[in-house]
């Protein structure tokens, strides 16, 4: 279970940073953003990978043990289908006590975290975003400008270099000074960047008319950032918040977090049998028909939750008949093994 949930959570945060960095591209975030928010994106990522890699931990140990018919030597020393279900859910309640922390409370915290990491980017000045050693543009101002250093966390550059062009002017004002700091008026709050010790070129590149200022103190007026409030959506809401909500979006997000950790019993339950291969099959003949089926598990129970959060499904039903589908397509599956019924060996082990 743990090699198998490790390698599928390396696949996962894989393709989810690559989907980060090139928002961070698009939307000029910072680099070093990504790292906290993929951490607090983790819960959210194991409450869907480890049931599934407990799933298919089941088939690969059974599986083999059917393989080296050692499974054949248990069942003739007394070992019977109902020892090995009780065997099987007691790791299985373990998980599932794991699963409901991380969808009842963890993950939930988890997004609201990194939504709040996303907004406070957000909400930085442009030149709060400056990268050292690096030309950048800040926004549609048609400013370019440059730190060769930013110590002080974040709030104080060393040898800042600004350029800004009016719109539909020739003019051209470069501004360079040793340092730069960051300060907010207390009466107006606008914010501002005051460069000591520099000097301003005012002119028309080209051209020998220029004008050469030299100052100790220059501030220049920022755009404020625009206020991003964080809007709590139905996945990152607490779950006590989502037990006192009337709105069919957080029933339907409430139904979700409890059916994941309900989920891992009833999975191992449909493993036990699906795990039944003989040593001529080989250990994998069960994996691909056993992981469709999980599959279908997963995805009623999503569509069955956005069919309760748009009003189709009635708030009673809910996710509960998706449960009780595959619990009793466990139940036939374990039903058919024990007592050998026809059809079932051919369907399930390939022979006609």
């Amino acid at each position: 279970m743990l090699a198998v949930t490790s390698v599928l959570l390396l696949v996962v945060m894989s393709g989810r940073f690559i989907k980060y960095l090139g928002e961070a591209a698009t939307d000029g975030l910072g680099a070093g953003l990504l790292v906290s928010v993929m951490g607090y994106r983790i819960p959210g990522f194991l409450e869907i990978i480890l049931p599934l890699g407990f799933f298919l931990g089941i088939l690969m140990a059974y599986g083999r043990l059917y393989l080296d018919s050692e499974m054949t030597v248990l069942s003739a020393c007394g070992m019977s289908l109902q020892r090995l279900v009780v065997y099987t859910l007691l790791p299985a309640s373990i998980v599932a006590v794991i699963v409901g922390y991380l969808s009842l409370d963890l993950s939930p915290w988890g997004a609201r975290e990194a939504q709040r990491q996303f907004d406070a980017q957000k909400n930085r000045t442009e030149f709060g975003l400056l990268t050292p050693g690096r030309f950048q543009r800040l926004g549609d101002t048609g400013q370019i400008a440059y730190a060769e250093k930013i110590t002080d966390g974040g709030t104080l550059m060393h040898n800042v270099f600004i350029s800004q062009r009016a719109k539909g002017a020739d003019d051209l004002v470069l501004l360079m000074a040793e340092t730069g700091t960051q300060y907010v008026d207390e009466n107006t709050g606008s914010h501002f960047l005051l460069l000591k010790n520099g000097t301003r070129y005012d002119g028309v590149p080209g051209d020998a008319d220029y004008r050469v200022t030299h100052y100790e103190q220059y501030a220049v007026r920022l755009a404020d950032p625009e206020v991003v409030a964080l809007r709590l959506k139905s996945e990152m809401k607490p779950t006590s918040e989502l037990m006192a909500s009337t709105q069919l979006e957080d029933k339907a997000q409430l139904q979700w977090r409890i059916s994941l950790p309900l989920l891992v019993p009833i999975i191992a339950l449909i493993a036990v049998p699906m795990s039944r291969v003989s040593p001529r099959q080989g250990r994998y003949m069960r994996l691909v028909p056993s992981v469709v089926l999980y599959m279908g598990y997963v995805v009623l129970l999503a569509a069955a939750s956005r069919a309760v959060g748009e009003g189709s499904i009635p708030v009673w039903l809910g996710l509960w008949w998706v449960h009780i589908l595959f619990l009793g397509i466990g139940l036939a599956l374990m039903f058919n093994w024990h007592h050998k019924l026809p059809g079932y060996h051919r369907v399930f082990s390939g022979k006609r």
